[in-house]
């Protein structure tokens, strides 16, 4: 592909130039948040076309955040190098072709290797948008803004893609959720040529493949740990990634403090503002992904709604989520960024608070309530988070700053479910009361999960199925209630943390 250069530089677009970029640039970012929610519906039909493996569809799910974290520093670092737009329509390009090939996979083998390769093109798309607005948008007022679009973008996305991928099973395949790539990427292509500008780093460092090497291991077999703790425990195998993983950092942050040009400048974290806004974005995305992870299974499989309608019945949360993520642009402008911020993570507080109070009832109007005062702290809190993150950092290193807070974002996504989604689930182990007309394999599939438990109903008797139904779903509504109160505490200490840290500094 050749890249034509823009006559502009960013900084002399005039303003009209610089919204319109801005537009062209929420279509990646309406994917990424489409693609993440709306395969998890695609799941029953695609096992029923492939026949995977229980391990394989956790591969499925799992090889695209994993292989997306491990590379967001070093396609971050790459577009500061090579130029943001570049790497932008390359990314763009690649995982439109991706999406067509996993579109049609013959095998669980095939969708697994189809993942990976949409989490390498997809590690290219997201850091170079957040880093092409830093570089466009240099006014301080103007940037806010075009990052609380940003991060509606986002949330409008993850509203879609429940209500799309729904819609789509209902009338075609599974392999349509993947095609839904192919209509926002075709015009980024033919309009980013045309309307974005190029930019990179005037001076960037040399190629650095070990610095990569080390931070992609890093982040991979963290992931990965993170992932295995909660589906098969500390075993050895996990212990090894860990300590792979840690060996790993700390091997790339020594490399990149002796390097007089290094491809990610660690010390950027030495900064309380930039190290603060990543550890909020962390905590807020892992608090909305978390409360999505229980909430769809109790609307679904206790409260008995459909896929579509569980989706409807979120959607009201997640416009908040952009409402608020929009709001807190005057917000910030009247009370100051970490007092907006504070209020956004104390509003995740509140929201995992109600539920850890009222939880335990099975109200799904609570859960509601609970998860609309989450979405509305996660839109205030990651708008500002974002913006203090891309300010604190000189605009030549945007794109390594971005990938960092991206990572940030990655990780938050991959610790909600796994944190929050183990603490549920060996709640809900100990407290199930299986009736004892049920044994076996039957048993133990009721113990191991909600939806097991719903499953092995389906083919008991009325009164057992009655019975284990209920244990199931007060021991899923306990769970909730204890997970819900841990995170609310971490929320609370967060933002007294943050309070503490930046009320003297923005």
């Amino acid at each position: 592909m050749t890249i034509y250069q823009l006559p502009l530089a960013p900084d002399q677009l005039s303003r009209r130039s610089r919204w319109v970029a801005l537009a062209v640039l929420m279509l990646p970012v309406l994917l990424v948040s489409i693609d993440n929610t709306a395969l998890s519906f695609a799941v029953p039909s695609l096992s029923r076309s492939l026949g995977p493996t229980g391990n394989q569809l956790l591969w499925i799910i799992d090889i695209y955040p994993l292989v997306l974290a491990a590379l967001l520093v070093t396609m971050g670092s790459l577009g500061d190098r090579i130029g943001r737009r570049r790497i932008l329509l390359w990314g763009a390009s690649g995982f439109a072709a991706v999406s067509v090939m996993a579109a049609f996979s013959p095998s669980a083998g095939w969708l697994i290797a189809a993942r990976a390769l949409l989490g390498v093109f997809g590690a290219m798309l997201m850091p170079a948008t957040v880093s092409l607005i830093r570089n466009i948008f240099t006014e301080a007022a103007e940037r806010r803004t075009a990052v609380a679009i940003w991060m509606a973008g986002f949330s409008a996305g993850a509203a879609l893609g429940p209500v799309v991928g729904g819609w789509l099973l209902q009338h075609f395949s599974w392999g349509s959720i993947f095609l839904i790539a192919v209509p926002l990427l075709v015009p980024l292509l033919v309009l980013g040529m045309r309307l974005l500008p190029e930019s990179r780093d005037p001076d960037p460092g040399p190629v650095d493949p070990a610095g990569i090497a080390l931070v992609s291991v890093a982040l991979a077999a963290s992931v990965f740990a993170i992932k295995s703790v909660a589906t098969h425990g500390l075993d050895e195998l996990t212990l090894m990634a860990v300590l792979v993983g840690i060996a790993c950092g700390i091997g790339f942050v020594r490399r990149m403090l002796r390097r007089s040009n290094p491809m990610l400048d660690v010390r950027l974290f030495a900064n309380p503002v930039f190290s603060v806004s990543l550890v909020v974005n962390l905590v807020s995305v892992f608090a909305l992904v978390g409360f999505i992870y229980f909430l769809a299974q109790h609307l679904q499989l206790i409260a008995g709604h459909s896929p579509l309608d569980a989706a409807l019945m979120m959607v009201p949360g997640l416009v908040v989520t952009v409402v608020l993520g929009l709001g807190a642009v005057p917000m910030v402008r009247r009370f100051g960024a970490a007092r907006v911020m504070v209020a956004g993570v104390l509003l995740n507080a509140a929201g995992y608070a109600a539920v850890s109070a009222m939880g335990h009832t099975g109200s799904g109007a609570v859960l509601l309530i609970g998860f609309v005062l989450v979405c509305a702290g996660v839109g205030m809190s990651e708008t500002v988070s974002n913006d203090l993150a891309l300010s604190a950092v000189p605009p030549a290193k945007a794109g390594a700053a971005s990938a960092v807070s991206e990572t940030a974002y990655e990780i938050g996504a991959v610790l909600g479910t796994a944190v929050l989604g183990s603490l549920l689930n060996l709640a809900y182990r100990q407290g199930i009361d299986v009736p004892v007309t049920v044994s076996g394999p039957d048993a133990e599939q009721a113990r191991a999960t909600l939806g097991g438990a719903v499953e092995v109903a389906g083919g008991l008797p009325p009164a057992s199925a009655d019975a284990l139904l209920a244990s199931a779903s007060h021991a899923f509504d306990s769970g909730v209630t204890l997970t819900a109160a841990i995170a609310s505490l971490l929320s609370f200490a967060v933002a007294f943390a943050v309070h503490r840290i930046l009320r003297a500094r923005v």
